[in-house]
């Protein structure tokens, strides 16, 4: 038996187009509204299909797993982060931001847990602005204790100023596709 992808149940809206996008050349009676969307799991970027007359904005949570789906219709599909809309560009820093945040007690484990992705580079060493010497820092702080928060990080690893704030910039950096290596978003 093929065992089942775990898939995003929660999304948090970025851009609700509702009158779908500029650039579609069919009548306006025929565009469907469009929302672009980040799943809370495992950031996938995706763009939904609204049931009739809902409206939303960016920070709306929606569901979109199986069973009856108030506000979403349909799954039209993944999206590049390329094809965001201005508005979801722009938002997506402080929705990401907000994820990590809500959900610090995955990253703090990412932290504790991390390991080697080969024989010459670990796990910590593709965060930005950690290389061997800091994620050797790292790696001897979290053996001493493990750490609990990331101000627990901040405190004890002085060459990560903001963990959190290290986390969001990784997980938009794999969003954008700068780096074949994923720690946080699922590959497309």
């Amino acid at each position: 038996m093929e065992k089942q992808r775990a898939r995003e149940e929660h999304c948090i809206v970025l851009d609700f187009l509702q009158h779908g996008y500029a650039d579609d050349s069919r009548p306006l009676h025929k565009k469907e509204p469009i929302v672009q969307a980040i799943g809370k799991n495992f950031f996938t970027l995706l763009e939904l299909v609204p049931a009739p007359g809902i409206k939303l904005k960016p920070y709306d949570e929606v569901y979109i797993g199986e069973g009856k789906r108030d506000t979403i219709s349909y799954i039209k599909g993944m999206l590049w982060a390329s094809k965001l809309t201005q508005t979801a560009k722009n938002e997506l820093p402080f929705v990401v931001e907000k994820i990590v945040e809500n959900n610090e007690p995955i990253f703090i484990e990412f932290f504790n847990k991390a390991g080697p992705i080969s024989l010459r580079a670990h796990q910590l060493e593709v965060l930005p602005g950690v290389g061997k010497k800091h994620a050797a820092e790292i790696i001897k702080a979290r053996e001493e204790k493990l750490f609990e928060s990331f101000d627990d990080i901040k405190t004890r690893v002085t060459a990560i100023s903001d963990p959190k704030k290290t986390i969001v910039n990784r997980i938009l950096a794999e969003l954008e596709g700068k780096d074949r290596f994923r720690l946080f978003v699922r590959a497309n």
